[in-house]
């Protein structure tokens, strides 16, 4: 957990405050909350780093702008990791893409998601002493909406500023099996496979079959039965877990594949979902250059036949798609 070591500031230059990453594509009719900021002022402070890096505070940043402030209080924010601050100050958007650890962008999730929970919660503080509950967002009490301390929001947002994506389940199930290894009250073993599994992740394996086993092995190292599984002695083995876990893990594979296939059968065929064609300039974008950060001999050696096939299938698609696109072109000219 981040350590609260925020402060109210002195006032700030607003031209000073530097906006990195793209909190919000679309900051939405400014209007009330500027209306509402003339009448009673900016209750809520935007956060800040101590280098004037925006943390929290998108819209109310803008509105206060438009308004031709030239100063403001501000929350500075002093207990944010070096990692953070430097992702937070990113101008390029491309700079999300910058590849990080998994375990290292589940870091950074969770210290995010405490501030922005923190920031949350003074606001809706701040909303109490509004008539009708008229200034949560009157107040700039948020950065798109009224305050209502929307766990699942405050998620979303710490995971698509972090990771570019909202990716916030993947990024929670990374978070709890660190806590895991971070945590001395499991035993040794338990902590040990779950360091395991991270180092998987890294290497590029998915989240969900490594939370599945080191759940299933906390339970079994605590003493109870592994998911679907016989009761166990309250003191096992590290044989024992390693084996109960991964047969909890096969288990939950197996239960899984059924519930897909299940589903399966009874969904209809979908129409496939149109998208924007700045969607796909920015798929665009985020391949190019990729072939640099792949070794192809190293890639042959470890695709298997079914994905080799999946790949040859989208390039086709690909290349006969973009064919169509250049004689739209032509024939527009």
């Amino acid at each position: 957990m981040v350590e609260a070591r925020d402060y109210l500031g002195a006032e700030r230059l607003v031209e000073s405050i530097t906006v990195g990453i793209r909190h919000r594509a679309d900051l939405g009719d400014l209007g009330p909350l500027m209306t509402s900021i003339e009448k009673v002022g900016l209750l809520q402070p935007i956060t800040v780093t101590p280098d004037g890096v925006l943390v929290c505070g998108r819209r109310r940043l803008e509105a206060i702008t438009r308004l031709g402030w030239r100063s403001v209080k501000v929350w500075v924010r002093a207990g944010l990791s070096d990692k953070l601050s430097g992702l937070l100050a990113q101008q390029d958007e491309n700079m999300l893409h910058k590849p990080l650890a998994p375990t290292e962008a589940a870091r950074l999730f969770r210290e995010l998601k405490a501030v922005l929970t923190e920031d949350a919660h003074r606001r809706q503080e701040t909303t109490r002493f509004g008539a009708h509950g008229e200034l949560g967002e009157d107040s700039g009490g948020d950065d798109s909406s009224r305050p209502r301390g929307d766990a699942s929001r405050t998620r979303f947002r710490a995971a698509l500023m972090v990771t570019g994506t909202a990716s916030f389940e993947r990024m929670e199930r990374i978070g709890k099996i660190q806590e895991v290894v971070d945590d001395e009250s499991y035993p040794l073993e338990v902590r040990r496979l779950a360091e395991g599994e991270l180092d998987k992740i890294n290497a590029g394996a998915p989240v969900a079959p490594s939370y599945e086993a080191v759940m299933a092995a906390v339970a079994i190292g605590a003493g109870g039965p592994a998911p679907g599984g016989p009761e166990v002695d309250a003191e096992p083995t590290p044989e024992e877990i390693a084996e109960l876990s991964a047969q909890a893990l096969a288990r939950a594979k197996e239960e899984r594949e059924r519930r897909i296939e299940r589903l399966s059968a009874h969904r209809p065929p979908a129409e496939p979902v149109k998208r924007s064609v700045r969607a796909l300039v920015m798929t665009w974008a985020d391949l190019d250059g990729w072939t640099r950060h792949y070794d192809p001999v190293e890639v042959a050696a470890k695709l298997t036949d079914a994905e080799w096939a999946m790949v040859e299938r989208v390039v086709a698609e690909s290349t006969a798609f973009l064919d169509r696109v250049r004689d739209s072109r032509a024939d527009a000219a």
